[in-house]
């Protein structure tokens, strides 16, 4: 069984002095990220499908037994039309990372619009075919969906649940720990209730610092996922000022080493 910790993403102008020393030039970042965390999130695929050379690049810059996970794009998740043809690229670009036994898993983040109605249950469906033997963790915004029905669902796809902790919002997941798949998923957003809805930039969603006893009650349940599965992956991503990496630190810590 194995825990990895990290972030989520590494690249931030923000973090050069909390955490990048002033003068490392950037294309030196994600070496200097790994010499301590031995798995990292990538949002930016998020934005723009990758191409397969830039994710060569970056494994190139990692050392063996390092591990990504990659965000979907948003075109699968949030715009939803015929998402096979992006998916297909998607996992095509993948190939550098699988090749070199550095891909742990897709992220699939759907956006809190999208409700545990039948239509999107079927959706899942049909990117959990798209992406066929690709490792993938499905992220939900809305708490309908937190029930025992879509957790079958969910093994029955062979796809994880990503765990999260974020705000206490009635309409927002709570904080339960389940595995799914063969790969369980926490992410940290942080607990930044004031900036969660209301803010003018979206770091400040994500611009809070946890507290030990606030880690410390994740740590029975990262436990419970990880006797249950062969991978257990944990990203903060509570990221302005390199908040994410203290988090990280400490809950390693706060897990034994």
């Amino acid at each position: 069984m194995t825990v990895l910790i990290g972030t989520s993403g590494f690249s931030y102008k923000d973090w050069v002095g909390p955490v990048y020393p002033e003068g490392l030039p950037k294309p030196e970042w994600l070496a200097f990220y790994a010499r301590e965390f031995p798995t990292c999130e990538l949002n930016f695929t998020y934005y723009r499908i990758p191409d397969a050379h830039t994710l060569d690049r970056m494994a190139a810059k990692v050392p063996d037994g390092f591990l990504f996970s990659v965000k979907a794009y948003r075109g699968i998740t949030h715009e939803r039309k015929d998402p096979n043809p992006q998916i297909e690229q998607f996992t095509a670009a993948l190939s550098p990372l699988i090749d070199a036994e550095k891909f742990a898993c897709v992220l699939i983040q759907f956006p809190h619009s999208f409700h545990a109605e039948e239509r999107n249950r079927d959706y899942v469906k049909r990117v959990r075919d798209g992406f066929g033997d690709v490792p993938a963790v499905v992220e939900f915004r809305s708490r309908e969906w937190i029930d025992e029905r879509t957790f079958d669902e969910l093994r029955a796809l062979g796809l994880g649940f990503c765990c999260v902790d974020q705000p206490r919002f009635e309409n927002l997941v709570p904080p339960v720990a389940v595995a799914t798949g063969p790969v369980a998923y926490v992410r940290f957003h942080g607990r930044n209730t004031q900036k969660w809805w209301r803010h003018k930039e979206a770091w400040e969603r994500y611009d809070y610092t946890y507290s030990a006893d606030e880690l410390s009650e994740w740590v029975p349940k990262i436990r419970e996922l990880d006797a249950e599965v062969p991978l257990t992956l944990v990203y903060m991503n509570n990221h302005w000022q390199g908040q994410a990496v203290g988090a990280a630190r400490q809950l390693k810590l706060l897990m034994g080493g």
